[in-house]
């Protein structure tokens, strides 16, 4: 069952967490607070709501996002979502382990923390 899975592998990382409805987790720890785990079959997407993109300087942001996906981002990609930048990862469920999943984890840790700083200068 895709619950015990994902939900064992967050206790073995350590990781606070709420279950919310269907196969849904949102993560409560303080570098992934707001991470939402989701498995959808055949996969196990993972993001989180960075900012609303701003109306003022959006081509140099875009243009940001695409250098940091392309040399900064180990594990998935910085999207735009209607008007929101995500960060987002998809994991094949069948053949997803542990490292997969706590590799994802990492790296969304690390963009999250290490990332604020050039993100924020174009937060409204």
């Amino acid at each position: 069952m895709a619950d015990e899975k994902i939900e064992r592998y967050l206790i073995d990382c350590m990781i606070r967490y709420r279950k919310l409805e269907g196969e849904l987790w949102l993560l409560e720890e303080h570098d992934l607070e707001g991470v939402v785990v989701m498995h959808a079959d055949p996969l196990v997407i993972v993001r989180v709501v960075v900012m609303d993109a701003p109306a003022e300087h959006r081509l140099e942001l875009f243009t940001r996002l695409l250098e940091l996906n392309a040399n900064d981002v180990l594990h998935g990609a910085y999207a735009l979502e209607d008007d929101k930048i995500v960060l987002i990862d998809t994991l094949e469920y069948d053949t997803m382990d542990y490292t997969e999943f706590r590799a994802t984890l990492d790296a969304f840790s690390l963009a999250l923390t290490q990332h604020y700083p050039i993100l924020s200068k174009y937060r409204g």
